[in-house]
């Protein structure tokens, strides 16, 4: 009897371990109830401080677009990120690397995972002239003054105001493809890359958004860094949540747009726009 109750107090034991182990397991498998991503704006680079357009067009970080990179990722050194993500332009992946060496994740430089789905819009034959340039014929193609664009612009809001701007300039950049094309006598789809409209980049963006959830919950992520671009992140962003506001100026460099996936749910939450508060605290860290 004796034997008996002890193999009895044996097999209960291993059952209840057997049944803590599957819940840990499990628990394991489940992973995280909430995936946070972390959206940053690239630093200031040559072609912004001169004002010149800049899509798919590159251009280095200035001095001042260095700086307010590395606050970013002092700012940002109490989260560790389990994944990075940057657009395949060179001021993005450079700014994302910036950032990665100043918040002690240096290890992640080399893991940066580039997307060009994360770039900035085409301006298509418009790319590297001065802005000026490009909203006037813009402005000029809607029948109005650039005086009388940019008062518009501000009465619609940005999203408004770049989903008409990207619509136009979609269409002028056709009309003048096709000039190209007969010039020299190709297809126009053979002369360059059309400037994108509105919807190509949500649709783009929101896919590549997608495609990092699904790859963060197959790896148990909860912390997601992605660098994009100023236009594309204000699209996709309120694409996810059209009640969001964007400032008239758009977002500023190396500000942070912060979103939450639920798991349970399967749904997107804006959480802040535009926040520069990591920017701010990493410049604090600097002076102390």
């Amino acid at each position: 009897m004796k034997k008996f109750m002890i193999a009895l107090t044996l097999l209960c034991t291993l059952a209840v371990l057997g049944a803590c182990n599957s819940s840990h397991l499990n628990s394991k498998k489940n992973g995280t109830k909430q995936i946070t991503i972390y959206i940053a704006r690239h630093g200031k680079t040559m072609l912004n401080t001169t004002d010149h357009s800049q899509g798919w067009s590159d251009a280095p970080l200035t001095p001042a677009g260095i700086k307010v990179a590395e606050d970013l990722g002092k700012g940002l050194s109490d989260i560790k990120f389990d994944s990075v993500y940057s657009s395949d332009s060179g001021r993005a992946i450079e700014t994302a690397s910036i950032i990665l060496k100043n918040n002690g994740q240096k290890n992640l430089v080399n893991k940066i995972n580039r997307d060009q789905r994360l770039r900035e819009f085409n301006f298509g034959t418009f790319e590297g002239v001065p802005s000026g340039e490009m909203w006037s014929s813009v402005a000029k193609k809607e029948g109005l003054t650039l005086a009388q664009w940019q008062t518009n612009m501000r009465k619609k809001g940005f999203i408004s105001t770049i989903k008409d701007f990207s619509d136009t300039l979609n269409k002028l950049d056709k009309e003048k493809l096709n000039q190209l094309g007969k010039s020299a006598k190709i297809p126009s789809n053979k002369v360059s890359w059309l400037a994108e409209d509105y919807n190509t980049v949500v649709a783009r963006s929101n896919k590549a958004l997608e495609d990092i959830v699904t790859s963060a919950k197959k790896n148990n992520s909860n912390n997601i860094l992605i660098v994009s671009h100023g236009m594309t992140i204000s699209a996709l962003v309120s694409s996810l949540d059209n009640s969001v506001k964007i400032p008239s100026t758009g977002l500023g460099n190396a500000s942070i747009c912060k979103i939450t996936y639920e798991i349970k749910s399967g749904k997107f939450f804006v959480k802040s726009v535009n926040d520069l508060s990591y920017v701010e605290d990493g410049e604090k860290q600097k002076e102390q």
